[in-house]
């Protein structure tokens, strides 16, 4: 089988996380608590700005591209529409794979349950935004 992408809707996915991120912990949104729970300071975190940045970048790029395969498969497979395919295997991958693992590494680090929450909520959020977007943008 042809796995057909659509490069511009998995760069525009990957657009769509950092306006998710910078939206979610903005500080009038979370960021005031997550800075908190995670015991940043303003100065320490625009020390590590432009390498986490850069990080997030290349994550969300590898986020967008896996999604929009793994929804193109889900499509040719099921029998119902790009987007219900698109937004169904976005909820899918955050339950098994994102929100599944960072509940079990917050467990171990014994993290503070209002960060999980905040953090795995964001997660949701910003790949069901990517999956709208691939959904939208169908090959």
């Amino acid at each position: 089988m042809d796995v057909q992408i659509n490069w511009l809707a998995v760069v525009l996915a990957t657009v769509s996380s950092m306006l998710v991120g910078a939206i979610w912990y903005a500080k009038p949104v979370f960021g005031k608590n997550w800075q908190k729970l995670v015991k940043l300071d303003d100065k320490k975190m625009q020390k590590g700005a432009a390498k986490a940045m850069g990080i997030t970048v290349i994550v969300s790029l590898v986020t967008a591209f896996v999604l929009a395969h793994l929804t193109y498969l889900s499509y040719s497979f099921y029998d119902t529409s790009f987007m219900s395919a698109a937004l169904t295997t976005a909820f899918w991958v955050w339950l098994g794979f994102t929100a599944a693992r960072m509940i079990t590494h917050d467990a171990f680090e014994q993290r503070n349950a209002k960060l999980t929450v905040m953090n795995v909520v964001h997660e949701l959020v910003t790949i069901l935004v990517m999956g709208l977007v691939i959904g939208w943008l169908q090959p």
